[in-house]
């Protein structure tokens, strides 16, 4: 995680870009949170005006009787029996703006993410290329070109994925989990008490699968550029290996890497096989308390249907940065393994260094002559 660190240090470069992508994802999070806020407004408005009608439809006995018990006259019902449509209009007109307001910054932190993350690659990149022209013969003598080559393109590729993807969608979970708890706690301090204990389960299982999946991206890495060498050297090579004919031989090395490999991607992937399945599991739990002690909270009037309704759809925005958590950390691990293996690089150090207060060489300008050049 150290040298995932070490490439955030890189974005200090695009601090411009860097800032509207971030404050583009806020703005399309802030957006995104007020319309369940719109929808209770809508649902509550209906339900009042369903109700006041409901009254001022009985007999006129059992309305009296049935005022005796409500602290509304009959104005007052007949006013909510019709005002329902303003705020219906206005809910509608308000989740469509909203709506677009999200949507255009969404665009907005994609495009710029995107940006950036490219940006980064490119000085990664070339920061690489330079960094190989210089070793020394030694260094390239240990560190064959297939692995070289892997770590400019693959693993290069991966760390900007997650700069330009994962990073944005942890920053989103964290935030749109904050946000949603916090309206949660206000609308209904008992039913999100009921939900919290399920996200320090899911934290937990996402650090241990965390810690483990990187060490197991890196092995990946590790057997992709093993099989690219062999490429590289049959392709480079290949007039040899038909010159002593060691198809067969090359072919069976080939395919003993291109199954390391196969094995290392199960292996990961029965990892991920476990954990998406267990996090729904927990989600789903915890979805069933609240539908359970929610339903019981609406039948004694402790809680109204905007009120629920409301607070189910910030559910889906609790629960749904749990279930990204899965993918961002199978990023950040893959990321985290590729930014190793591109700093070993840069770190490298040359065993042909300049002497000490060696003085740059200034531009050399000369000119070949031929003097006293004869031809028999």
């Amino acid at each position: 995680m150290k040298d995932l660190a070490r490439s955030f240090r890189y974005l200090g470069r695009y601090r411009l870009v860097t800032t509207l992508a971030y404050a583009s994802l806020f703005i399309s999070i802030a957006a995104q949170l007020v319309v369940p806020q719109l929808v209770q407004n809508v649902l509550d408005a209906v339900t009042e005006s369903v109700f006041a009608r409901q009254i001022l439809a009985l007999p006129e006995a059992e309305r009296a009787e049935a005022l005796e018990t409500l602290p509304l006259s009959v104005d007052q019902l007949t006013e909510r029996a019709v005002s329902a449509e303003g705020p219906i209009y206005w809910a509608m007109v308000f989740i469509v703006v909203f709506s677009l307001a999200r949507g255009l910054f969404a665009f907005a932190q994609a495009f710029l993410a995107q940006k950036v993350s490219q940006d980064l690659a490119f000085d990664f990149r070339n920061e690489l290329f330079e960094k190989i022209q210089r070793l020394s013969f030694s260094y390239h003598d240990r560190n064959r070109t297939g692995q070289l080559m892997i770590r400019a393109t693959d693993d290069v590729e991966k760390l900007r994925m997650f700069i330009g993807q994962g990073m944005l969608l942890a920053v989103q979970s964290i935030v749109l989990l904050i946000g949603s708890l916090t309206v949660l706690a206000f609308t209904n301090l008992s039913l999100t008490l009921i939900i919290l204990p399920v996200l320090p389960v899911a934290l937990i299982l996402f650090m241990v699968f965390g810690s483990v999946a990187q060490s197991l991206f890196g092995e990946i890495q590790r057997r992709l550029s093993t099989l690219n060498e062999i490429l590289q050297e049959n392709l480079a090579g290949i007039r040899v290996v038909k010159a002593f004919v060691r198809e067969r031989e090359e072919q069976d090395r080939f395919d003993n890497a291109a199954q390391r490999l196969m094995e290392q991607h199960i292996r990961v992937a029965k990892i991920f096989s476990f954990l998406f399945p267990f996090i729904f599991l927990i989600s789903n739990l915890g979805q069933a308390a609240v539908v359970y002690w929610g339903g019981r909270q609406i039948l004694f009037d402790t809680l109204t249907l905007g009120e629920w309704q409301k607070f189910s759809l910030y559910l889906i925005y609790v629960f749904f940065p749990v279930g990204q958590l899965g993918f961002i950390v199978a990023q950040m691990s893959q990321a985290s393994a590729s930014a190793k293996r591109i700093f070993e690089i840069l770190d490298a150090e040359s065993e042909v260094t300049d002497k000490p207060g060696a003085q740059p060489m200034s531009q050399v300008q000369g000119r070949e002559c031929f003097s006293d050049v004869t031809f028999r």
